[in-house]
């Protein structure tokens, strides 16, 4: 039988479905309990299968995530334990696998000169150059920047324009995010470091904490960095995720898998969220609000 979990709040429920000959056959109940079963007979076994993809999906819509079905047997009883117990959510890979191609290559590294060069400019200037930047980092596949220095070279020096000091030349910070997000994770902790040595007189230095603290209490990095990218958003900027967008993107592809991991760990998602300081970033304010209505 295929098995399906929803942990949420105070919430922590399975749901299993399976056809069995003629009968579409479901378990339900709390994490870490035996459940409950129901049968529902059809005239065929064809029909009985397309019963339970309807329901499949149904629960899909709801949020509940697919596991393995063999999680619950090592699931104790109790809602909160139970809910530890449960099988962790992988993430979905990002991107595709590091290319080797010197052409893609020559290309990302030159679109990111150009980014660089951007800085100063007028902003659709430096958007188009931060989206040039994202596709052709884009086409390489997640690498290490670290290891092709053609790209190492130009983006340490757009993670230093990111906190460069007021009146002089940068570029935003949430535009650098958005290149890191097609990188391998180590580029989004080296951006991090760089980022925090700067000091709290950086510009952007709230959202950088907020970063930092990420990567500090989620040992999954990929989770710390997906988390952060959504931080960093700043919606209603032109050329930027919407509030809706960040809303969506967080339920959709981030909170179930932070869920997952912190109810492992005995939290919750709301505590998490609440313990990221904003005071004086009125945009990270918005976001992290937004977060918390997903």
């Amino acid at each position: 039988m295929r098995r399906f979990e929803f942990v949420e709040g105070t919430s922590a429920k399975f749901w299993m479905a399976g056809v069995e000959g003629v009968n579409f056959v479901v378990v339900y109940g709390r994490l870490g309990t035996p459940g409950q079963r129901d049968e529902k007979a059809f005239a065929t076994e064809e029909a009985a299968r397309k019963e339970c993809e309807k329901k499949v999906a149904e629960k899909l819509r709801k949020g509940y995530h697919e596991v393995a079905a063999d999680a619950a047997a090592s699931a104790p009883t109790g809602a909160k334990g139970a809910a530890a117990a449960s099988a962790r959510l992988e993430l979905p890979p990002r991107g595709t696998a590091p290319t080797t191609d010197p052409a893609k290559i020559a290309r990302a590294a030159g679109a990111l000169v150009g980014f660089v060069k951007s800085a100063g400019r007028r902003s659709w200037v430096v958007r188009r150059a931060a989206d040039n930047a994202r596709r052709a980092l884009r086409a390489v596949g997640t690498i290490d920047p670290a290891s092709v220095p053609s790209i190492g070279r130009p983006l340490d020096e757009l993670v230093g324009l990111a906190v460069a000091p007021k009146g002089k030349k940068g570029v935003p910070l949430e535009s650098v995010c958005s290149l890191l997000a097609e990188l391998h994770t180590s580029a989004f902790e080296r951006a991090v470091d760089q980022w925090k040595a700067a000091g709290s007189g950086a510009l952007g230095a709230k959202v950088i904490d907020a970063l930092s603290k990420q990567r500090e209490s989620l040992e999954d990095p990929e989770l710390a960095l997906r988390v952060g990218l959504l931080l960093s958003a700043r919606p209603g900027r032109a050329g930027t995720v919407s509030k809706h967008g960040v809303v969506r993107r967080f339920a959709k592809h981030v909170k179930p898998h932070l869920e997952s991991y912190l109810v492992s760990k005995g939290g919750r998602v709301r505590a998490h969220l609440d313990a990221i300081e904003t005071k004086g970033d009125p945009a990270l304010a918005a976001v992290v609000s937004a977060l918390k209505s997903a």
